[in-house]
C-alpha cells in the first residue's frame, strides 16, 4: 500500500530517502496511465510541459536515459514529447538547481509553468517551514548527489479524489469538514532522483498512488493511529497549506475509532 513509508510520531518534515534503482523510471504502469498523459498533453501542452532556452541539452540527455530504459522518445525530443512517452512526471533541474524544463501531468495541486526557472530554495518556498527546518539538507544532498545514483522518497497528501491530475485548472473537490476514511485519498507522491552525467542536471521523478484512508487502515492496523498522530501534530501553517483546515479534526476521531 502507498503508506508502507508513514511513521510513527510527530509530523515532521523529513528527507527519508532512499536507494532506489533504474526501474523507478521504467513504463510499467497499466496503458490508461500514457493514455491520460498525451490526452492531457494533447489539449493543452502549455500547462503540463515547459522548456527554458538553457533546456536544450538537458533534455537531450534526459531523452538518451529514457531510452537506456526502453522508452521510445526520440533525440531532439521536447518536453511535450518526452513527457508522452514516458510514466513519471519529471522535472529538469540545472547544475545550480534551477529548473529548466519538464512535463508533470499529475500534479498535486500545484503547476509546473509557475516553477520554471526558479532555484529549488524558491520552489519549496510556499510550504511552510519546509525550508527552515530542510531546507539546507536538500540543497546539501542535491549538489553532492553523484551521476547515476538512483535516490527515492514518498510525500504524502489527502484529497477529495482519486483523480491523478490535480493541476490548479481542474478546480478538483477539496476536503470539507464533511471527509470520511471512505472519502479521503491518501494521496502518495513517490519521488525519484538521478543527476545525469553529461549535464550535471537532476532528473527529478514523481509518480502519483491514491488509495482512501479505510483502505489503507485495513490493510495496515498502524495507519490509522500514525496518520492521527501526524494530523495532531501538524502545525496550523501547514494545515492550511495542505488544505486540511476543514477536515484535521473529524478526520483525528474517526482514525481513532478506525483504530481501535
Amino acid at each position: 500500500m502507498p503508506s508502507h513509508f508513514l511513521k510513527a510520531g510527530d509530523f515532521r518534515f523529513d528527507m527519508g530517502l532512499r536507494r532506489g534503482t533504474p526501474d523507478y523510471f521504467r513504463n510499467v504502469e497499466p496503458p490508461g496511465l500514457l493514455e491520460e498523459r498525451r490526452a492531457l498533453l494533447a489539449a493543452d501542452p502549455a500547462s503540463y510541459a515547459v522548456a527554458s532556452e538553457e533546456a536544450g541539452p538537458l533534455l537531450r540527455e534526459a531523452a538518451a536515459f529514457a531510452r537506456s530504459l526502453g522508452i521510445p522518445v526520440e533525440d531532439g525530443a521536447t518536453a511535450a514529447q518526452l513527457g508522452s512517452a514516458w510514466e513519471p512526471d519529471f522535472v529538469l533541474l540545472d547544475d545550480a538547481l534551477r529548473v529548466r524544463a519538464g512535463c508533470v501531468c499529475f500534479p498535486s495541486f500545484w503547476s509546473l509553468p509557475e516553477k520554471l526557472g526558479q532555484v529549488i530554495d524558491l520552489v519549496h518556498a510556499p510550504v511552510p517551514g519546509l525550508n527552515e527546518e530542510v531546507g539546507a539538507k536538500i540543497r546539501i544532498f542535491l549538489e553532492r548527489l553523484k551521476p547515476g545514483d538512483i535516490w527515492e522518497r514518498w510525500n504524502w497528501g489527502l484529497a477529495a479524489t482519486p483523480e491523478r491530475n490535480c493541476h490548479p485548472e481542474m478546480r478538483r473537490p477539496r476536503l470539507d469538514a464533511n471527509a470520511t476514511p471512505a472519502s479521503t485519498w491518501f494521496r502518495v507522491e513517490h519521488q525519484a532522483l538521478v543527476r545525469l552525467p553529461e549535464t550535471g542536471a537532476i532528473l527529478f521523478g514523481i509518480r502519483i498512488h491514491s488509495s482512501t484512508l479505510e483502505e489503507e487502515a485495513a490493510a495496515a492496523p498502524e495507519f490509522a493511529a500514525a496518520l492521527k498522530r501526524q494530523l495532531e501534530t501538524m502545525p496550523d501553517a501547514v494545515v492550511d497549506y495542505k488544505g486540511l483546515a476543514a477536515c484535521r479534526g473529524r478526520l483525528a476521531i474517526l482514525l481513532e475509532r478506525a483504530g481501535n
